[in-house]
């Protein structure tokens, strides 16, 4: 018995504009071809055809979509870490085409409009959260949405005014952002400071139940926030994650 191999849509996009979301974080975006769709919270393989400068990791990254299905630019967000592929991103100019591949990945929103949902991010973990919050927003979906999004400063927090307005625009969301190092901020801060651990949650979840759940961010924060998550009793069915590598 054979089994027929799984390709995924392929095709060039080029860079329309870049711009600083937080200190050295980066959001960059690409023309979307007509007819290619994706669900909110999905990400793509960017590869940047015979880029400035190269290294052993290649020439190929993940990245979660930033952006909503219904946006008409698709966009990621990044940290800039001192690689090769990150530099030639911020370095190329716009309207350099790159290859993307996709759309991947199973961190979408669940149908169940009864069931609450519950976002856990940390830095750039909030990529997919945001492209799931903008759709909520914009389909005026029925969910009731509570996002933990953990960060050092607010000077670190990507697309934190964003996420403040988007409150506005649904009254089904609810933003619970907590600064970890206020000590190092230039910033006044008048919400949540520490981590996210059980009394936090429960201070805020009080009366949600048979919520859904959503971890992204990078490895060791997932791993963290999982644990934490069991701790007050929530079951591994109920609790989705996305880890972030090389971010």
């Amino acid at each position: 018995m054979s089994t027929a191999e799984v390709t995924w849509p392929i095709f060039m996009a080029p860079l329309v504009s870049r711009k600083e979301v937080a200190e050295r974080t980066m959001a960059f975006q690409f023309k979307k071809p007509a007819g290619w769709t994706f669900k909110a919270g999905q990400f793509v393989d960017i590869t940047i055809p015979n880029p400035p400068e190269t290294d052993a990791e290649g020439n190929t990254r993940g990245f979660s979509l930033a952006s909503a299905p219904q946006e008409e630019l698709l966009m990621v967000a990044t940290r800039l870490r001192d690689t090769a592929f990150k530099r030639s991103l911020k370095a190329v100019p716009l309207g350099t085409e790159v290859k993307i591949e996709g759309p991947f990945g199973n961190l979408v929103l669940h149908n169940n409009a009864s069931r609450p949902c519950v976002l856990l991010a940390g830095g750039i973990g909030i990529t997919p959260f945001r492209s799931i919050l903008v759709r909520a927003a914009r389909e005026k979906l029925a969910h009731r949405i509570f996002l933990f999004f953990t960060n050092r400063r607010p000077e670190d927090a990507p697309f934190l005014d964003e996420l403040l307005a988007l409150q506005v625009e649904n009254p089904n969301f609810r933003l619970i952002a907590t600064m970890t190092q206020m000590g190092k901020s230039h910033r006044a801060w008048p919400g949540e400071t520490g981590f996210i651990d059980p009394k936090m949650l429960s201070g805020h979840l009080k009366g949600i139940e048979n919520a859904i759940y959503y971890i992204a961010g990078p490895a060791a924060m997932v791993d963290g926030l999982h644990k934490v998550l069991n701790t007050t009793g929530i079951d591994d069915d109920d609790i989705r994650m996305e880890q972030f590598t090389g971010y």
